[in-house]
């Protein structure tokens, strides 16, 4: 037998000492490998997949809203457009200073001085007395926002001497926009004396004691656009008086579209000697009188309106004294049916326009008209 005590054993076959570090790093790994084993695709089947997350639903589509047709982007459509009497279209106080009024006082100062300003309304301004505040030349008076104006009071575009002709110191390019007039003791607008080239646009004129807006004695290239007129009953004049040929015969060219007459119950407008007055695309709702008058030699174009619960549309037996109307391209919604009388001479002999079709009036004009808007 042989002794192998004294052979030196295979090293195969010896005991391996560790030290605790060692110890503890083997048990690590052989922990670590059992946790990994169920993971290793031998002949296991894979985990499926986690459910893909669900498609975002699709954002909700704003409700198409009606197309603002004859918004002025830059200056006006229609009559303050035109190029004549020294005046080529428009513009107000541009050019000029920028100012504020924050009070009465501030406002009836700014509008009077002699020149070019654009004058900022902020707030509802409350006007004391009965008389109306005088705008001299080149003057733009502008809302801020949506709730400014004036209440108690109005303005007066034009010199109050009566002249026969056409004055040199005459009332010319004025612009009043976006302004809430309110409450007025007398006219909210009235514009005479043969002022020129003046654009009331996106206001709105409620509550008048007399006329929400009145042009007369010789005044001309006026255009009156997307203003909202209610609660008013001799809305809007056009022709101070049957024996007025004298200042009126050849001017009071003016273009009333894209206005909201809601309510209002005669004079939207009534109109003596002007020619051709151009009335479109404008919205009448619950004109409980009538709604178009032309007397006194008066041309008046109607076209494109949308005429809702309006008695009389167009006519021309306001008195004896009758004038000339052409209605067309009008939509008549429970309202009375139209009268036509005469020829009228072409607004496009003096200017471009776009005529939206009436039906879609009610919705363009609700949209559009009155302050905030622009």
């Amino acid at each position: 037998m042989l002794d192998m005590s004294d052979r030196a054993t295979p090293g195969w076959m010896q005991k391996r000492v560790q030290s605790p570090l060692q110890a503890r790093l083997s048990l690590l790994a052989f922990v670590g490998a059992f946790l990994i084993l169920p993971n290793i695709a031998c002949d296991r089947a894979p985990r499926p997949a986690p459910p893909a997350a669900p498609a975002p639903a699709p954002a909700p589509r704003p409700a198409p809203r009606p197309p603002a047709a004859n918004i002025p982007s830059g200056g006006p459509i229609g009559y303050a457009s035109v190029n004549s009497l020294g005046q080529n279209g428009t513009t107000g106080g541009a050019g000029g200073q920028t100012v504020v009024a924050r009070n009465a006082s501030q406002l009836a100062d700014f509008i009077s001085r002699p020149e070019p300003l654009i004058v900022m309304v902020e707030g509802m301004l409350s006007l004391p007395g009965d008389r109306l505040l005088d705008v001299a030349s080149n003057k733009t008076i502008l809302g801020v926002g949506s709730r400014s104006g004036t209440r108690g009071g109005g303005f007066q575009i034009g010199l109050r001497n009566t002249n026969r002709s056409l004055p040199p110191n005459v009332i010319r390019n004025v612009i009043i926009r976006n302004l809430s007039l309110t409450d007025c003791p007398d006219d909210c607008i009235n514009i005479q004396e043969f002022s020129h080239h003046i654009w009331i646009d996106h206001n709105d004129l409620s509550r008048p004691f007399d006329g929400a807006l009145d042009i007369k004695r010789g005044s001309d290239f006026i255009t009156v656009s997307w203003n909202h007129f209610f609660d008013s009953d001799k809305n809007a004049l056009l022709g101070h008086s049957d024996d007025n040929a004298d200042q009126d015969v050849g001017r009071l060219k003016v273009t009333y579209h894209n206005n909201w007459f809601d309510g209002t119950v005669q004079r939207n407008p009534r109109v003596r000697y002007g020619e051709p007055v151009h009335v479109f695309n404008n919205y009448y709702l619950n004109v409980s009188s009538y709604g178009v008058a032309s007397q006194r030699e008066a041309g008046v174009l109607v076209e494109g309106n949308f005429f809702e619960n309006t008695r009389r549309p167009t006519r021309n037996d306001v008195n004896e004294f009758r004038g000339r109307i052409v209605q067309r391209q009008n939509v008549f919604v429970n309202s009375d049916p139209p009268f036509s009388s005469g020829n009228v001479m072409e607004p496009s002999r003096f200017y471009s326009y776009r005529l939206e079709n009436p039906n879609n009036i009610p919705a363009i004009v609700r949209a559009g008209a009155g302050v905030g808007n622009l």
